[in-house]
């Protein structure tokens, strides 16, 4: 069975949206593990615009969770990662600009970089995976830095799905990447822009061993329960 991780990074959105307490992204994540959710994930913005320093520290305090934390690829950031003592570190590209992420990490581009930060939580005996576009070089790029997994950016595939375009190219990558992964010894993880049908489809990928997803379970709370969502998906995901 694909592990699911589910993001609590936009109940903090909401609570933002008012600058006050309440919904409370720590609550969120209780519950989401309480009704199956096998890790949370939260993601610390360098421009904080959803969750705080005080929810990282909250949550990562709470050891009945298994925290995915994800971080930029800067030493600032390593640090308050360090700090907190998550189970697992997600390296992901930021830019101020975008509304969400919009893509992989530039490995070759940051390779010095990635190097230096992977060893450093290999060191703290910390999980990294580099979230990355769904390529044979990239992937090459991550064994060589030692990273432990790979998280696999599905938002084009997602977003094709969505529209009822042909999703068939873009789904071959991610079948190809996961296999070549999977033989060079990366555990394999997939997030960004799921929804039911995408998981349903991606859960024919046998090498895939965790999903991250966020928004859509967010929204969908607001409609059916984080109750019946959960186990919608992890019917899915059987």
């Amino acid at each position: 069975m694909i592990k699911l991780g589910i993001n609590v990074d936009h109940v903090a959105t909401i609570r933002n949206a008012r600058g006050e307490d309440h919904p409370d992204p720590f609550r969120a994540a209780k519950l989401a593990t309480k009704y199956g959710a096998d890790s949370i994930t939260i993601h610390l913005r360098e421009d904080r615009r959803h969750i705080k320093d005080i929810d990282v520290k909250k949550i990562c305090k709470d050891k009945k969770l298994i925290v995915n934390l994800e971080i930029a690829a800067n030493f600032k950031m390593l640090k308050i990662a360090l700090k907190n003592k998550p189970n697992y570190i997600c390296l992901v590209p930021e830019r101020r600009k975008e509304i969400t992420t919009e893509g992989g990490l530039n490995v070759k581009k940051n390779k010095f970089k990635l190097k230096k930060i992977i060893n450093v939580l290999n060191k703290a005996k910390i999980r990294t995976s580099l979230f990355i576009d769904p390529t044979l070089n990239n992937i090459k790029l991550a064994k060589k830095l030692n990273s432990n997994c790979i998280e696999l950016h599905t938002g084009k595939l997602s977003r094709l799905i969505k529209q009822k375009k042909s999703f068939v190219t873009e789904l071959n990558k991610v079948k190809k990447s996961s296999k070549y992964a999977k033989k060079i010894g990366l555990e394999v993880h997939a997030g960004h822009g799921m929804d039911y049908k995408t998981a349903q489809i991606l859960s024919s990928v046998k090498e895939i061993k965790e999903f991250n997803i966020g928004h859509f379970i967010v929204g969908e709370t607001f409609f059916y329960g984080i109750n019946e969502v959960i186990k919608k998906f992890k019917k899915i995901l059987k």
